[in-house]
C-alpha cells in the first residue's frame, strides 16, 4: 500500500510510520501541511490510507481540523486516526477532532474508550504505544548524558494544576519526590522542571537541568544512565517512554501498576516501586548492584521486542481488513 501519513511532529513521523516501511508498504510522511501543498500531496501520492495522529500541529487548531475534512473526506481514502491523548483529553480534544474531521475508524491508546467510540457510532479499536529499533536502539554511553538517574520529560506544571487528580501526581511522588527530598541527583532533560516547586515540594537544583531534548537523541540518554526513572499517566495504561527506555537498553525504574506488571515482569524486565521510601531503597541498592542491572537491562530489551512499530503496524492493518475499512 501507499500510506500517507499526515503529520510534522518528531514523536510522531519516527515511530508508526517506520513500522509500515518495516512491512514493505510506500510510506509519505506530509510535513507541515498548508492550504497550497495539501491537495497536490493527496493527488501525487495517490495514498491508499491516509493516518492523523495525537494532538500536534497538522491537527491542533479548529482550523487545520476543518482543513484535514476538507482535503481528506473528498479523495474517499480512508482516513484513521490514532487517538494518543486519551483518557486525560478524550473530551477535550478526540471527541471535537472526530466530530469535525470525521475519520473512518479510531485507534485509541485506552482501551475502556473503545465501547465508547462504538456507542457514538464510530468504528474503534485498541491500540498502545510501541518503540521503532532505527531511533530507541542500544548505543555506546555518551559522557554527556552519564549520570545515575535519568529523566527524560517535561514538567506539564499547568496541566497538574489543571488535572489535581491525575495519575501524574502520584507518579512524580512516588518515584521523583522522594529522591529530591532526599538529595539524590536526578538528571533531567526536558523542560519546566524550574516550575515544578508546587508539586514536588522543593525546588529542582538548575545544575539538575539540562532543557529539551530532541525525541531522537532520547535513546543516548536511556543507554548512559545508571537509572532511568520512567514516570507513568495512568493506572490502566503505559507511556510511550517505557517501552522506548526498554527498547534502548534502559534499566527503567517506573511506578508499579497492574498494566505494568500485566505486560513486563517486575524485578526481571525493569523495577517498580509502589511508595516513596520504596524509590529510595531501589535506587540506592541496584545503584551499588551493577551485575543486577546489567542483567534485567537485557531482560528488558529483550521482552520489548514484540511491542516494536513493525508489530503495530501489522495488528492495524489486521485490524482495518477485518472492520471491512480496507
Amino acid at each position: 500500500m501507499r500510506v500517507l501519513f499526515l503529520e510534522s511532529h518528531p514523536m510522531w513521523i519516527h515511530g508508526l510510520p517506520n513500522g509500515f516501511r518495516d512491512l514493505g508498504h510506500e510510506v509519505k510522511v506530509s510535513g507541515p501541511l498548508t492550504d497550497e501543498n495539501f491537495g497536490k500531496l493527496i493527488s501525487d501520492f495517490e495514498p491508499d490510507l491516509m493516518i492523523s495522529m495525537g494532538w500536534g500541529p497538522e491537527n491542533d487548531s479548529c482550523y487545520e481540523q476543518d482543513r484535514l475534512y476538507k482535503f481528506v473526506k473528498p479523495s474517499g481514502v480512508p482516513h484513521i486516526y490514532w487517538a494518543t491523548e486519551d483518557p486525560t483529553h478524550t473530551l477535550t480534544f478526540t471527541i471535537p477532532f472526530l466530530k469535525r474531521v470525521k475519520p473512518d475508524f479510531i485507534f485509541t491508546i485506552c482501551s475502556f474508550r473503545v465501547e465508547e467510540y462504538k456507542f457514538m457510532g464510530i468504528q474503534a479499536a485498541h491500540m498502545d504505544f510501541g518503540f521503532h529499533p532505527k531511533v530507541h536502539f542500544p548505543c555506546k554511553a555518551d559522557s554527556r548524558f552519564q549520570c545515575d538517574l535519568g529523566v527524560v520529560a517535561n514538567a506539564y506544571p499547568n496541566k497538574l494544576t489543571q488535572y489535581p487528580n491525575h495519575f501524574r501526581h502520584s507518579s512524580l511522588k512516588t518515584l521523583i519526590k522522594p529522591l529530591i527530598k532526599s538529595n539524590i541527583k536526578i538528571d533531567f532533560w526536558g523542560t519546566y522542571w524550574d516550575q515544578m516547586q508546587k508539586h514536588l515540594g522543593s525546588e529542582v537544583p538548575l545544575e539538575w537541568q539540562h532543557g529539551y531534548l530532541h525525541y531522537t537523541k532520547a535513546n543516548k540518554v536511556y543507554s548512559a544512565a545508571n537509572i532511568v526513572i520512567g514516570l507513568q499517566n495512568h493506572q490502566t495504561q503505559l507511556t510511550q517512554r517505557t517501552y522506548e527506555i526498554l527498547g534502548s537498553g534502559g534499566f527503567l525504574l517506573t511506578q508499579e501498576t497492574e498494566e505494568v506488571r500485566r505486560l513486563f515482569t517486575p524485578g526481571e524486565d525493569l523495577i517498580v516501586s509502589s511508595s516513596p521510601k520504596e524509590t529510595v531503597d531501589l535506587v540506592q541498592y541496584y545503584l551499588n548492584h551493577p551485575e543486577a542491572r546489567d542483567r534485567i537491562r537485557s531482560n528488558g530489551l529483550r521482552s520489548v521486542q514484540k511491542h516494536s512499530y513493525r508489530a503495530r503496524a501489522a495488528y492495524m492493518i489486521k485490524t482495518l481488513h477485518s472492520e471491512g475499512v480496507l
